[in-house]
């Protein structure tokens, strides 16, 4: 005899109904029969990343999508957002393919598919887009990764960004030229500046021309080269600045063109007293580092940056390395950071309601963070004000994951900065 026979023939049918009925709508019976309430798994809190998994930029955009998982696993092994009683977080992946108007509809979709907020995008094309919808839709964004000014300008309420701009890049590279220049008593001439044609590349390139300029430093930029993203054949761009005779190389890379870049300055043997990137991603990729071995030893770049000291880069590193092998570098680390972003506010708000989220959003104060630079705390248009930048340098050591190392500001320095550097062929 079943289970149910055995209760049918101890109640009558009507007073079963009533107890199987419970069951189904979330009551149990103890074993003197009388109902219970069953505590509910709180729904997961599904957040929605929009990174370029695909395209030229694809081995950032993988790298990207790590950091915000990461992170996510990290909050979920903690115990999840303890105000929502435990809720876990779930991140839904978008990929933008590189292109604007595709990370838009991916947002769109991650959007219908319950994202109560999004993370990325990584280009700044894409940033100004998703942001746009954002707007719209009325879903809080962070932007883990995005540097155009103006993204922020357009009087938005749910675009956060905890990312550097681009003025804060042109003015802090200037910075950091200068001191170097001065320290080094050199006397560097002249100068070029190169980059890709998309928007974070031509913002970039321009708005560090236009600092430079006004910083006064004695160097003149006598080239400004724009090639298109993607390219793959760098040989005339090179020889252009191989004309131009510079003794400093500005250039806005990608780590595509990177690559390209130094083995044609290698191939056609570009004298240079140093490169200095005003600030991109090309220069200390781990793909980047292993390409090209010695031949980008001594480039520098001015950068977000990880914080070695901090104790919460040292365990997101480790745990990165752990599960994905590799290093948690500037992109990966600002996309663990996003998550971490969202998920204070969550905790703060105690909702996933949406002006709930971005009232909690506005008043974040987020300390322990894994990058260089003071708490997080957002401006009226969304900007985070303390975010900053360092300067990097790929430095020689045995371990390629410890090639690139903070030389500025000193307060965060792992290493002495090498400048003027070596020629290119005489790396090693």
């Amino acid at each position: 005899m079943g289970e149910q026979d055995r209760l049918e023939k101890k109640m009558d049918r009507r007073t079963f109904l009533k107890v199987t009925g419970a069951v189904g709508l979330g009551l149990t019976a103890t074993s003197f029969g009388v109902p219970t309430l069953l505590k509910a798994e709180p729904k997961p809190i599904k957040i929605g990343s929009v990174q370029p998994a695909t395209g030229p930029l694809a081995v950032i955009g993988q790298g990207q999508r790590r950091g915000n998982q990461l992170a996510v696993d990290y909050i979920n092994a903690m115990g999840g957002i303890k105000s929502m009683g435990g809720a876990k977080l779930e991140l839904l992946l978008g990929d933008s393919e590189t292109k604007a108007e595709v990370g838009r509809g991916e947002a769109d979709r991650l959007i219908k598919d319950g994202s109560v907020v999004l993370v990325g995008a990584f280009q700044s094309g894409t940033g100004m887009a998703i942001a746009t919808l954002a707007e719209q839709r009325q879903i809080p964004f962070v932007m883990d990764v995005a540097a155009l000014d103006a993204i922020t300008q357009k009087g938005y309420k749910y675009s956060f960004r905890i990312f550097p701009t681009v003025t804060t890049f042109g003015k802090t590279a200037c910075k950091y030229i200068e001191q170097m220049i001065k320290e080094k008593k050199v006397t560097p001439k002249r100068a070029v500046v190169t980059n890709t044609g998309d928007p974070f590349g031509k913002g970039q390139g321009g708005n560090f021309i236009k600092w430079f300029k006004k910083s006064g430093i004695p160097v003149e930029i006598v080239e400004h080269i724009t090639y298109p993203l993607g390219i793959h054949d760098l040989s005339s761009e090179v020889a252009k600045i191989k004309s131009a005779k510079p003794d400093l190389l500005f250039p806005v890379c990608r780590p595509g063109d990177s690559i390209i870049l130094t083995r044609q300055l290698l191939k056609q043997r570009v004298p240079l007293m140093g490169i200095i990137s005003p600030g991109s991603p090309g220069w200390y990729e781990p793909k980047v580092i292993a390409d090209l071995g010695n031949l980008v030893y001594y480039v520098m770049d001015n950068v977000p940056w990880i914080n070695p000291a901090s104790p919460v880069y040292q365990k997101a590193n480790a745990l990165f390395n752990k599960k994905y092998g590799g290093y948690l570098d500037t992109n990966s680390g600002y996309a663990y950071t996003g998550v971490l972003v969202i998920a204070d506010a969550l905790e703060r708000a105690g909702s996933a309601d949406s002006d709930k989220l971005v009232a909690a959003l506005r008043t974040t104060d987020l300390k322990a963070q894994p990058m260089v630079g003071d708490a997080i705390r957002f401006a009226e248009n969304g900007d985070n004000i303390n975010a900053a930048t360092a300067m990097v340098q790929v430095l020689p050591d045995p371990d390629p994951e410890k090639r690139v190392k903070v030389v500025l500001p000193k307060n965060f320095a792992q290493a002495d900065y090498v400048f003027p550097a070596p020629q290119i062929w005489d790396r090693g």
